[in-house]
């Protein structure tokens, strides 16, 4: 009986139509798609998206080279070598790469950073060309932390009311 009653289903498209049915259900509801170039979804106060290091007030860069997120890092994406300033003897980092192809985007380095220099921005739309691009030297990070330096005091002073 039940392969009766299969056959008679398939030999009239039923599953089909009831599938058709569906679709044409929600031909008529409000869309929820969003036009993406044009409108931007809303993001979380916690999104974590391209990272960035810092400057200070005298406009010298906030990392001291303690190298506190190379080691915290899970997916070993960055790499950090430090030396001494040339004016004061301080130590600074003299390489900070990150490889944005190896990075999971966990935020663990933002938050062993003692200084608060390196920071994941709310930037989410970047790409890449060409092969090697993926790697975030530090001149580029610095350069990500100047042009979004307004947004990532205004992220830092409200993550400050929370903490």
């Amino acid at each position: 009986m039940k392969g009766l009653s299969n056959y008679i289903k398939s030999l009239f498209l039923l599953e089909m139509f009831k599938g058709m049915r569906l679709t044409g259900g929600y031909l008529w509801r409000k869309k929820f798609t969003i036009q993406y170039p044009e409108e931007r979804a809303p993001m979380s106060p916690r999104f974590r998206g391209l990272h960035a290091l810092r400057r200070d007030e005298k406009d010298e860069e906030c990392c001291v080279g303690c190298k506190l997120c190379e080691a915290v890092c899970p997916a070993l994406a960055i790499t950090i070598e430090t030396g001494p300033r040339e004016d004061d003897g301080s130590r600074r980092t003299t390489r900070y790469d990150i490889d944005l192809f190896k990075c999971i985007f966990c935020g663990y380095c933002e938050e062993a950073c003692p200084v608060d220099a390196i920071i994941e921005t709310r930037v989410y739309d970047y790409h890449f060309e060409e092969r090697g691009e993926n790697i975030m030297t530090k001149d580029e990070l610095l350069a990500i932390g100047e042009e979004y330096r307004d947004q990532i005091n205004s992220d830092l002073e409200a993550q400050a009311k929370y903490r």
